[in-house]
């Protein structure tokens, strides 16, 4: 078998042979060139932020709240402009019409009059009557004519009924947002402008907030980053691959707003995290791990002591936790304490297969859960406690270490790039144990964790390098004062364990997606030969590049 440094060095057109089993990868192209030997003056550092950027400006843009601001205002006043009216009826129009300006423009210009209807914009502006005072339609009490508003209706209302009329609205939440005359017969929207006269300051802001949300929260290609605290959102712009990363540093993903998942489809992540907070996993093991009391029916737990047991109180029932039958007919012939002779009888009778065998199948379905939750946990801590790391290397010790080291910045930045790289590889690995857990068939299965465990001893690699191998170019006490060879050999070891553990885990998620289709099986090979022969197809046996760079053909079974 070749060496986990070479299977770790492959390149993205390899194709992996493990035993009995092969997969061929889907990218068969190759650079057709060898890596060649760099010294240190020729090195040069791991730089892919340039890459990263134009790889996010073409699949999405992240928006702060003054982008979203700007993009809204340029939308009312585009509509404001073309419709010829005022901008709050710009702004009323647009929420309603979920700020899409292309479907408004073609109702519009098609039946003005019924979307003022529909909308609740009148046509013309209410004056008020001539008589010097009015009654509030609310509180009933007699107002002159300046502290009275209407929703440019005929109904008006005094300001202090307007201002609690508003206020409960916009607490009620985004329904403010088509807030309509208080009678219930009128259908006149209220309009901003209104709203900023007569409403307190604070509702004011409220109001603000949740007309800029609506911005978002309406539209089919932007969404709010479900970080906490975060204020900014992402404009999807659409490739297949769903990742995102904010602003904030949250990466998740953006059809499903979970944490990014790949390579596990949205379907795959939901049942996942269902089943880990459903109560399924109860049940299962309270069949697996308990016997109803034959008298009362409540389970029990048998975790220790002899075969007599006793209910609790007030059923208080003694009964045998083999044969479950009651123990006053149990005693020394029956096999004492710790054993039933009864049990053994009706087991070879059959009498308790049916129930074992549901029992079994708890107990193993519990045991299956657990190895996969346990280890889909312990990765979660790893890539949390790794992130912690980064922020913290981030944001104190790359400036520490450019002092101690006397070099800038900018030439240390391969290391938080490591660490990035890190954070990534922990969140694949832990999501492959979902993948894992429901992958049903058994060759692909058997591959599968083949490529899990080379993934994870390459990636432990790494991490001991970027945690602990540091350490060799720092001064302590049994090195004072490293050597610019001593950087130098750190540097090109961390980089080139940071560039194939990226390869490495780009084609696992490549192949886990295409939900390793290309695997086969030797008893499968001599049936598939023949229709392989006759489509033209052929494999490519696997392939693993060395260090020198050079190709070596892999194992594969015939």
């Amino acid at each position: 078998m070749d060496s986990d440094d070479e299977l770790l060095g492959a390149s993205d057109s390899e194709i992996v042979a493990v035993g009995d089993y092969y997969y061929i990868s889907s990218d068969t192209e190759s650079s057709g060139e060898e890596e060649s030997d760099c010294g240190p003056d020729d090195y040069e550092p791991y730089e892919v932020t340039d890459e990263i950027a134009s790889m996010r400006e073409k699949r999405y843009v992240i928006l702060t709240e003054k982008d979203i601001h700007e993009r809204q205002e340029e939308g009312i006043k585009r509509v404001s402009s073309v419709f010829s009216i005022p901008r709050e009826s710009a702004c009323i129009l647009l929420r309603q019409y979920k700020w899409n300006i292309s479907k408004l423009s073609d109702e519009w210009f098609a039946d003005e009059e019924r979307v003022r209807k529909s909308v609740g914009l009148p046509a013309n502006e209410v004056l008020l009557p001539d008589s010097q005072t009015l009654t509030c339609g609310i509180c009933f009490e007699g107002y002159s004519t300046n502290a009275l508003s209407s929703a440019s209706c005929v109904h008006f209302y005094c300001h202090e009924c307007w201002e609690g009329y508003i206020s409960a609205s916009i607490n009620d939440g985004p329904g403010c947002l088509a807030l309509r005359c208080p009678e219930p017969s009128c259908s006149a929207m209220v309009l901003e402008e209104t709203i900023n006269r007569l409403a307190k300051d604070e509702d004011k802001v409220k109001y603000k907030q949740l007309l800029l949300r609506s911005y978002i929260e309406d539209s089919k290609k932007i969404k709010w980053c479900p970080a906490p605290d975060c204020t900014c959102a992402v404009e999807f712009l659409g490739d297949g691959n769903y990742d995102v990363s904010c602003m904030c540093r949250f990466s998740f993903c953006w059809n499903c707003t979970e944490e990014t998942h790949r390579p596990v489809s949205c379907e795959t992540v939901s049942k996942w995290i269902l089943k880990n907070s459903a109560e399924s996993e109860n049940v299962n093991w309270i069949i697996a791990n308990s016997k109803p009391c034959p008298k009362c029916k409540k389970p029990i737990e048998k975790n220790h002591g002899c075969m007599h047991m006793t209910c609790r109180p007030p059923c208080n029932y003694q009964f045998c936790w083999l044969c479950l039958g009651p123990w006053s007919e149990h005693g020394s012939t029956t096999g004492g304490n710790n054993a039933c002779n009864r049990y053994e009888s009706a087991k070879e009778q059959g009498l308790f297969d049916e129930a074992e065998a549901k029992r079994e199948q708890a107990k193993n379905s519990i045991m299956r859960y657990t190895h996969y939750y346990e280890r889909w946990v312990s990765n979660q801590k790893s890539r949390q406690k790794a992130q912690a790391d980064l922020q913290k290397f981030d944001t104190k010790n790359l400036a520490e270490l450019s002092d101690v080291l006397g070099t800038p910045e900018s030439q240390l930045k391969f290391i938080p790039e490591a660490w990035s790289q890190i954070v990534e590889c922990r969140r694949v690995l832990q999501w492959t144990y979902a993948y894992g857990y429901y992958l049903e068939d058994k060759v692909k299965s058997e591959f599968f964790v083949y490529l899990q465990g080379e993934a994870e001893s390459g990636l432990e690699r790494l991490h001991k390098c970027a945690e602990k191998d540091i350490h060799a170019v720092l001064p302590n006490a049994n090195n004072l004062s490293p050597t610019l060879k001593d950087f130098i050999e750190f540097r090109v070891k961390l980089v080139d364990l940071t560039r194939v553990t990226r390869t490495f885990f780009e084609n696992l998620v490549r192949a886990l997606e295409e939900g390793l289709e290309d695997v086969r099986g030797t008893d499968q090979s001599t049936s598939k030969k023949r229709s392989k022969n006759n489509t033209g197809a052929s494999c490519k046996k696997p392939s693993a590049r060395s260090k020198s760079g050079r190709n070596k053909v892999a194992r594969t079974s015939r």
